[in-house]
């Protein structure tokens, strides 16, 4: 059912055998494409719908590859994460229709489960023998889990200043580990040299293009699940629906590059009737991608990252073109947020909604009150908002944003005075 590839640059195709990576005439990122047509007379919702599996395996007959095996592992558990309603926080921003998707409930705790656990199903089919890749953090600890599931060396190259909990799960799960004197994007570069030269299998964000067949599997879970939440029914006959909007936070542009290939996956086969409408949101000291979008053209000018949000801090993001058309393409849009407002996302995602998100995660939140103000997103819309990260990754900024415990002497008196 896989035909092959399609460079998104330049609309080349190649099979399979032919490259592995990116594009070999102008190093655009590769699409999987899929035979849909084929696929759509073998498969249909009400066979999804009754999948006992509760991960990103339910929709394998949507996947570029095969079933992995390792049953009872974490390699079969990334994905079919929660779909909240939550009312407090409805209430409090003032949309009666938003729902909270967690994908910090996964495996190691972030959406890169979902791209890992693909990226090294794919690594089992051709025969690798060790993966590798490029991360502040979220990434490595999700493959370097998925592989240890599977029982495959991973190498891990991340720069020194990656959070220590991200660090130590790198290192707890037995990956070799590389901390790199310089940013994120001198270890994206250095870990293609290094694929190139040891033969590994690369999972680097955007460059494989099977990260975002992981990725995509969110849409499906969205979509499904909302079919559901407005009481409608996933295994009927008519088609899943879809919510107006979906936010996402973006750093390197594969998530969201790769809700809309979900979405349109969907589309094609004739199980949704449109796409939501994509919300990109970014740091201010991260913003490759919503500069490009103000400026209303396509060329992506790398920035020097400063943002707290360390699994969105990139310099050049390696799917930012993929993800600007994400944007544009649904009607949606890019948005830019402060780290103040990231960390006060992050105690009204806690407070209100009990799900603790970490920067990068809560940063989708945070662009949801500028979209309201700017009229982008109006109080009837149904709103998805995706938290990409559990907040005990970076446990430094969550200090930050909750504060400080109050200490007291062990006695009545001084916890009375204490109260407020």
């Amino acid at each position: 059912m896989v035909l092959g590839y399609r460079c998104s640059l330049c609309g080349r195709e190649y099979g399979l055998d032919e490259v592995t990576y990116t594009c070999p005439s102008d190093g655009g990122n590769l699409d999987v494409v899929l035979d849909w047509t084929a696929i759509g007379r073998r498969v249909r919702p009400a066979d999804i719908a009754r999948s006992t599996e509760a991960s990103v395996w339910r929709y394998l007959p949507l996947l570029p590859v095969g079933d992995p095996g390792h049953a009872g592992t974490p390699l079969r558990a990334a994905g079919w994460t929660p779909l909240y309603a939550p009312e407090r926080l409805r209430r409090a921003i003032g949309l009666p229709h938003l729902w909270l998707k967690d994908d910090g409930r996964n495996p190691t705790a972030s959406f890169k489960d979902r791209a890992s656990a693909i990226v090294v199903a794919r690594a089992q089919q051709i025969g690798a023998a060790t993966v590798v890749t490029a991360s502040t953090g979220n990434a490595g600890a999700a493959l370097a889990g998925m592989a240890a599931a599977a029982g495959l060396p991973a190498v891990i190259l991340a720069p020194k200043t990656a959070p220590q909990a991200k660090v130590a799960q790198l290192l707890m799960f037995g990956a070799q580990v590389f901390l790199v004197d310089g940013t994120y994007d001198q270890a994206f570069d250095l870990t293609l040299e290094a694929a190139q030269a040891f033969g590994w299998y690369c999972r680097n964000t955007g460059y494989n293009p099977f990260t975002l067949e992981g990725k995509k599997t969110a849409a499906f879970e969205i979509c499904e699940q909302f079919t559901a939440a407005v009481g409608g029914d996933p295994a009927g006959a008519g088609p899943w629906s879809v919510p107006d909007d979906v936010f996402v936070s973006v750093g390197d542009g594969n998530i969201i590059s790769g809700l809309h290939k979900g979405f349109e996956d969907l589309r094609q086969l004739g199980w949704i009737e449109r796409l939501p409408r994509l919300f990109g949101v970014q740091s201010e000291g991260s913003a490759a991608i919503y500069n490009a979008f103000i400026s209303g053209g396509e060329k992506i000018v790398p920035v020097q990252a400063t943002t707290l949000a360390d699994s969105i801090s990139v310099d050049l993001p390696r799917d930012g073109l993929r993800a600007l058309r994400a944007a544009t393409r649904t009607g949606g849009a890019f948005l830019s947020v402060s780290d103040t407002d990231i960390l006060e996302a992050m105690r009204v995602l806690a407070r209100e909604a009990a799900v603790f998100a970490e920067p990068a995660g809560a940063a989708a939140y945070a662009g949801l009150g500028p979209a309201v103000r700017q009229g982008l997103v109006s109080p009837e819309d149904r709103v998805v908002v995706l938290n990409t990260g559990n907040g005990l990754k970076d446990v430094k900024a969550a200090m930050q944003a909750a504060g400080a415990a109050t200490v007291i002497d062990p006695e009545l008196a001084a916890l009375r005075r204490a109260l407020p």
